[in-house]
């Protein structure tokens, strides 16, 4: 087994496909499908099962992956220290769902990330997608929320997985409206207030089930229901239907224009917002410190509320 085998192996995981990970590893698709073969052949397990849809990394596989990134890191870590050619380009992702803080924080990150080259991602994307690409380590971390309706099925879902839930914060539901909507001069409102009003939601795909909701109290019935996939889109049905949708109540004015308020729902609920890591990879010099700045974005925009 050799270091470039496991560099093999993680990028193939990252890309999902053996071809695109032969074009960013400057090496022949039958190169790279034969050096994965031998290193599979030689440990005695399968990492990839491949499929019409693409690779997929196997139970054995994932935790093959843990180790092989940690070996990846200490050795770049070596290289950066000991030798005096330039660092390779380094790659981070996050999945998460639609949370201004989340991408306030990777801001930070890039900011500070003091290097002339990487490759950072940052997925605002369905919630099953996020518990799957940190499954498959597309992404290091993933962001969503557990509450007492969804935490038994998700929590299933993580545990088949290996993945392990952080709690961040817990948060009281609020609704995002426009600032022009007559909620605003609320100090709290109720469903009842709710109901002439369209309801936005984000859409969850083939897996659209009331337990991978963005938004908690999926299950009520509403009159008008406006469903999107981006946050930018919902942000403005907002303000151009007086829309509204339920969230934390955190929000980025830095990021988001102040047409956009948080107000208090009143309903006995509560939205417990974590991060999810893989059990078997140990969390990077990079999304240490990404977790960081979640924690320190999050306890600056809550002071705000």
């Amino acid at each position: 087994m050799t270091l470039q085998q496991l560099k093999y192996v993680i990028e193939v995981a990252r890309c999902r496909s053996i071809n695109k990970a032969a074009q960013k590893l400057f090496i022949s698709q039958p190169s790279l499908s034969n050096a994965l073969k031998e290193l599979e052949e030689e440990i005695g397990i399968t990492i990839f099962s491949r499929t019409n849809k693409g690779i997929v990394v196997t139970h054995e596989g994932s935790e093959f992956l843990g180790y092989a990134r940690q070996v990846a890191e200490q050795a770049e870590l070596l290289e950066n220290r000991y030798t005096k050619t330039s660092s390779k380009q380094q790659s981070f992702s996050v999945s998460a769902q639609h949370y201004a803080f989340a991408v306030s924080a990777f801001v930070r990150l890039l900011k500070e990330y003091d290097r002339e080259e990487y490759e950072f991602t940052l997925r605002e994307t369905r919630t099953y997608e996020i518990i799957d690409d940190v499954r498959n380590l597309r992404s290091e971390i993933g962001i969503l929320y557990l509450n007492d309706f969804n935490r038994n099925v998700l929590r299933k879902f993580l545990r088949e997985g290996n993945l392990t839930f952080h709690e961040l914060f817990i948060a009281k539901p609020h609704v995002f409206i426009s600032s022009t909507n007559p909620l605003s001069e609320k100090d709290f409102v109720t469903l009842d207030d709710l109901i002439p009003y369209p309801y936005l939601s984000y859409e969850q795909g083939d897996y659209n089930s009331f337990y991978f909701s963005e938004e908690i109290l999926s299950t009520l019935s509403r009159q008008k229901n406006i469903r999107v996939s981006d946050r930018a889109t919902l942000f403005n049905l907002l303000i151009g239907l007086n829309g509204y949708t339920i969230s934390t109540g955190v929000i980025s004015h830095k990021l988001n224009s102040k047409d956009i308020i948080a107000v208090p729902l009143r309903v006995e609920e509560q939205i417990h917002v974590g991060y999810i890591t893989h059990k078997h990879l140990t969390t990077s010099t990079l999304g240490r410190i990404y977790i960081q700045y979640l924690k320190e974005t999050i306890e600056e925009e809550l002071q705000q509320l």
